[in-house]
């Protein structure tokens, strides 16, 4: 390549960074790369931290050996965040007041969980799910509780709390929307869903918020709730949302994408930010998709397929892409699974319900948007074929 120094830089240690990286390296990419973290762990898998981590089935999800690094000619920089990107000079500062400068940079810092308004103090009993440390923290806690309460029926809130009941835990799941993945998925699934939990002996608290985590002694030990119920609780964990991580780029010129639109940092269709040779992928990222909508994606498959469009536009050629969005959520012994691009004002067509696992189409306007189903992974991967194309929703019913 060009024999700088200075090479390609990625802030964001996570799955977009290492797979930047990595796809460098197999595209020929000779140059140095720097890989700068905010944790002081390796790159590692987010989805089984509340999984399999929180379960204690599994300690370690590093997403490359160690060796891997030494191997690569890849420079990591661990537990020192970015404070500020200068894109005039091509710097990057870092918390240590360290400056990196780079040739290219690629920004890939992902998302901060959205607190619980007014709980601002550090309190024991209290968590948030989004780092190895806070799954392992939260893990370590559950042999001394008796009851638990999540707040927010997302994904990363039905996994825990489906991952807390399985540890012998009373689970309360509260959730002001209708049913539980309502935002995601719509109603119809939502309640299908709701009952899973149900049956698992979950206490799920729908349509009603939180009005104030009782905190004594500096630590949790109720929730209550909107309606004046009281929920005793030894651990509270708090999973309302999380919001892009892009205030490093203050002052930098940068643009961000509106709120109304996902927020995040403004890129076009192939990654390229506003400012020259500054590239953004994943969480983080709001790229304009192939309609030219701005959309901002949280899924793993997704993040995968940004890394490698971004490594062809650093390197040249042309990045092998998915057809078909794909993203997974385990809750108790199932694989809810979500296929395609379903929107919850989509039309649904519950096609298989056996009374616990099932399986629905999505369509918009009489098009197969999604494909959705819980315990059912062959019904489920068999459609991805139809979602290549535009399929009429009928030929499937």
């Amino acid at each position: 390549m060009s024999g700088s120094s200075a090479g390609v830089v990625v802030v964001g240690a996570g799955l977009g960074g290492i797979r930047v990286a990595e796809n460098l390296r197999n595209n020929g990419f000779t140059d140095p790369i720097t890989l700068v973290g905010a944790e002081a762990h390796p790159p590692y898998d987010r989805p089984p931290l509340s999984k399999s981590v929180l379960l204690g089935k599994d300690d370690r999800v590093d997403l490359k050996p160690a060796e891997f690094y030494e191997e690569s000619d890849i420079t990591l920089r661990l537990g020192d965040a970015v404070t500020a990107v200068t894109p005039a000079g091509r710097t990057i500062t870092l918390a240590s007041g360290a400056t990196v400068a780079y040739d290219t940079l690629v920004l890939a810092t992902g998302l901060d969980p959205r607190p619980f308004p007014g709980l601002t103090e550090k309190v024991r009993g209290a968590h948030v799910i989004r780092t190895y440390d806070d799954a392992v923290a939260l893990r370590g806690e559950i042999d001394s509780a008796s009851a638990a309460v999540v707040i927010g029926a997302g994904f990363i809130g039905c996994e825990v709390a489906a991952g807390l009941s399985t540890r012998g835990l009373r689970v309360s799941l509260v959730e002001p929307a209708p049913t539980p993945l309502s935002a995601a998925l719509g109603e119809e699934i939502g309640a299908l869903v709701s009952r899973l939990h149900v049956a698992n002996g979950i206490d799920l608290r729908t349509g009603v918020g939180v009005a104030e985590i009782v905190v004594s002694e500096g630590r949790v030990r109720a929730v209550e709730l909107a309606d004046g119920t009281t929920l005793p609780a030894d651990i509270v964990v708090v999973g309302i949302g999380s919001t892009p991580v892009t205030g490093y780029l203050e002052g930098s010129g940068i643009e961000l994408a509106p709120r109304e639109v996902g927020g995040g940092i403004a890129c076009d269709a192939t990654g390229h930010t506003s400012a020259e040779n500054v590239y953004a992928l994943g969480d983080v990222a709001n790229w304009l998709d192939e309609g030219g909508t701005p959309r901002r994606v949280e899924h793993w498959n997704h993040t995968v397929e940004q890394a490698s469009v971004v490594a062809h536009q650093i390197t040249g050629g042309e990045a092998v892409t998915a057809s078909v969005a794909y993203f997974w959520s385990d809750q108790f012994d199932l694989k809810v699974q979500v296929l395609g691009t379903p929107l919850a004002g989509d039309d649904v067509h519950v096609v298989d319900d056996d009374g616990r696992k099932f399986v629905a189409y999505y369509s918009r306007g009489g098009i197969l948007t999604g494909v959705v189903g819980a315990g059912k992974v062959g019904a489920v991967m068999k459609t991805r074929p139809k979602l290549q194309t535009p399929t009429p929703v009928a030929d499937l019913l």
